[in-house]
């Protein structure tokens, strides 16, 4: 039963072939709010939970990469492993995100959100009393994973729903990519500071904490639209959008032992995830609701916009883990010396990420995406000549900071050139997809550095792992380029939706 169906008890007769030009979207049921959206100053207190969500599930993403050898001796285990670990952790997020969103939407978003709070924290808990890297696996990389994709969809979902005004669903945007990018950030600084005083198992105990915080906070928050329970949930396709992101990612960690393996997976991958589309696409033409609809793709803007996030996330989580692993491993530097080094990346990050609001409404969109590339470019090339002149631990620093004030210049904006793309009817699903392709770029960012210096932790793998994240900045950089003039104009206080 199609979507329409449900909402009016009739069935709309639907166009053949595409939607009309005029709107592309397939049509979309009208639910009636479940609840009042509550008032302006009620509303900016409801957003500290799903602010402090999404900074902890970003932190949990970068943490872990100043813990390399005291999870490795601690565990009897290798920084090949704990790559891994990495790498699956935010692989689980992309995989699931959109079935996350689709979650979100049949059993409601407060619901969801308490539910992947609940396993998020009990995969933290597991984590910090993991016996080996088996465990560690279980409750970091598929619990933490699994809770995360369960409750960041609905952050975004009840940000546009409940606020309603164009420019307090900007700020509000603003606030949660801030807290994504200085959790990721800052994640390096404050899990050495843990590691260093007492222990990386003390380290997933914090992430305990901040989760029943959150819990504690959200007990208050609302559900402005009411759960849709006979929404349908393709699980086949669910199967197979898990499945071939997972063979593009396994493919990319492969490359260091097996080049064949490598191009089997990579292959494969890619026709599981052309058999998602495709089945996507005849349910959509039944009147079915599929798991993601491809209309999501003929919009040129969001297209563009959804490159440059995953190639900001790929560049962010990338440079961290090399940085990282480069200076405890070849360097020598314990968890708190490695983290301390990353606070100029934290700071440049979340200078601009606070300035966002004010750079939005002086510079256009596609202005501030394509300097964010450039920045960072900037900066993989001062930490290559820096790591190669200069044997001071701060020599990195410089770097970093260019590397933090370029990421938190586009954040926002990159969000809001595909959020704004789309009408407020599919911001539900546009958000799925979204987080889903930033997260496959963190995924894809520790992969892609990871394989490259397991090959052979010294500076010529250094070296190499950054060359190949600027030039994956380069190509971000020529995707902002062709963004439309249209997304030169600098963002504007508007009335409302």
């Amino acid at each position: 039963m199609s979507r329409q169906t449900r909402a009016t008890g009739t069935r709309a007769p639907r166009p053949a072939g595409r939607w009309p030009s005029a709107d592309i979207s397939p049509p979309a049921r009208t639910l009636a709010p479940a609840h009042a959206p509550p008032p302006a100053g009620t509303r900016r207190w409801l957003l500290a939970p799903l602010v402090l969500a999404q900074f902890i599930c970003s932190f949990a993403g970068s943490n872990m990469n100043v813990m390399i050898n005291d999870i490795s001796a601690d565990l009897n285990t290798t920084a090949q492993g704990v790559q891994v670990t990495i790498t699956l952790f935010l692989l689980v997020m992309a995989a699931l995100m959109i079935p996350g969103g689709v979650l979100a939407d049949r059993f409601g978003r407060r619901r969801c959100f308490l539910a992947g709070l609940a396993v998020y924290g009990v995969g933290a808990v597991l984590s910090a009393a993991a016996p080996g890297l088996g465990v560690l696996i279980l409750g970091n990389s598929i619990l933490e994973g699994i809770g995360t994709a369960l409750l960041i969809p609905p952050v975004y979902i009840l940000i546009t729903v409940l606020f309603t005004n164009l420019t307090g669903r900007a700020r509000a945007f603003g606030a949660v990519m801030a807290a994504a990018g200085v959790g990721a950030a800052a994640g390096p600084l404050l899990g050495g500071l843990i590691t260093t005083a007492i222990s990386w198992r003390a380290a997933f105990v914090f992430q305990a904490l901040v989760i029943a915080l959150v819990l504690i906070l959200a007990r208050s928050l609302p559900d402005p639209l009411p759960p849709d329970p006979q929404r349908s949930f393709d699980v086949l396709g669910a199967v197979l959008s898990a499945a071939g992101l997972v063979l593009v990612v396994l493919g990319i960690l492969a490359a260091d032992d097996n080049l064949v393996l490598t191009a089997v997976l990579l292959v494969a991958g890619v026709v599981v995830l052309a058999g998602f589309l495709r089945r996507a696409r005849a349910w959509e033409r039944a009147g079915r609701d599929p798991l993601l609809s491809p209309t999501l793709f003929r919009n040129r803007a969001s297209n563009l916009g959804l490159i440059t996030q995953n190639i900001q996330w790929l560049v962010l989580m990338g440079a961290s883990f090399t940085v990282a692993a480069y200076l405890q491993v070849v360097r020598g530097y314990d968890a708190i010396q490695t983290g301390l080094i990353f606070t100029p990346a934290t700071i440049g990050l979340l200078a601009t990420s606070l300035a966002a609001q004010r750079l939005a409404v002086r510079y256009p969109q596609r202005t501030l995406i394509m300097a964010g590339f450039a920045l960072n470019i900037a900066g993989i090339a001062v930490l290559l000549g820096m790591a190669a002149g200069s044997p001071s631990p701060w020599a990195s620093a410089p770097g970093l900071l260019l590397t933090g004030i370029g990421v938190g210049v586009m954040l926002t904006p990159s969000v809001n050139v595909v959020q704004s793309a789309f009408p407020a009817r599919r911001q539900g699903e546009i958000s799925g997809l979204s987080r889903s392709i930033s997260n496959l770029g963190s995924s894809l960012g520790t992969a892609i550095a990871g394989t490259i210096l397991v090959a052979g932790l010294a500076r010529h793998s250094y070296a190499a792992a950054m060359v190949t994240l600027a030039v994956i900045a380069l190509v971000g950089l020529g995707s902002a380029a062709l963004l439309a003039h249209g997304s030169d104009e600098p963002t504007r206080a508007d009335a409302g939706t």
